[in-house]
């Protein structure tokens, strides 16, 4: 018996993520990326340069807690023109709509590193509740003292639920989104 209790005890240590602490996004090393079909044929492709946001995985998974703030004036297709038109009335009225914005409300675990989060995406002043995987994809100790870990997504929304409706013969109304975050600990 006393052989088994240490090996049990290492066994729940691997059986959860270590994180247990808060992180700060690093926007250096985090990417929001997000794609829609043209006209039925190729896919456009555009990031958001400016992210922001928090996250505290704990091993009490229902507790553990999201959040993240996008700049939507910071929106980068990689055509000058187009991203004056995306920040636009059009697409993300980011004059008037400054931010987009996701709260976690709830936190199921799904497997040893994927949860299932369910929270607040709030886009051009309209907010939706959404039920998005986030993966636990590694953590580590950089090289100037500090502790990171990293988080990925990858889901669909339709513009539309969100007011945005330009273009719908041209534009698909399913939007991919990609989202993969760096924090560190605070």
């Amino acid at each position: 018996m006393r052989k088994l209790i240490p090996t049990f005890l290492l066994s729940l240590a691997f059986a959860q993520p270590a994180l247990a602490d808060a992180y700060s996004v690093d926007d250096d090393h985090s990417a929001v990326l997000f794609s829609v079909q043209h006209f039925g044929a190729a896919w456009v492709y555009g990031r958001f340069d400016k992210i922001s946001g928090d996250f505290d995985w704990s091993a009490d998974v229902s507790k553990s807690t999201f959040s993240l703030t996008i700049d939507a004036a910071s929106v980068d297709s990689d055509q000058e023109k187009r991203d004056q038109h995306l920040a636009g009335p059009d697409f993300f009225n980011a004059a008037e709509f400054p931010t987009i914005t996701f709260k976690s409300k709830k936190v199921e675990k799904k497997g040893d590193k994927l949860l299932h989060v369910t929270g607040d995406l709030t886009l051009r002043g309209v907010t939706k509740e959404v039920t998005i995987p986030i993966e636990h994809t590694g953590e580590g100790d950089d090289p100037w003292g500090g502790h990171r870990a990293g988080l990925h997504s990858t889901f669909t929304i339709k513009r539309s639920d969100f007011g945005i409706t330009y273009m719908p013969d041209g534009l698909s109304d399913q939007v991919k989104l990609i989202v993969s975050l760096e924090g560190v600990k605070k």
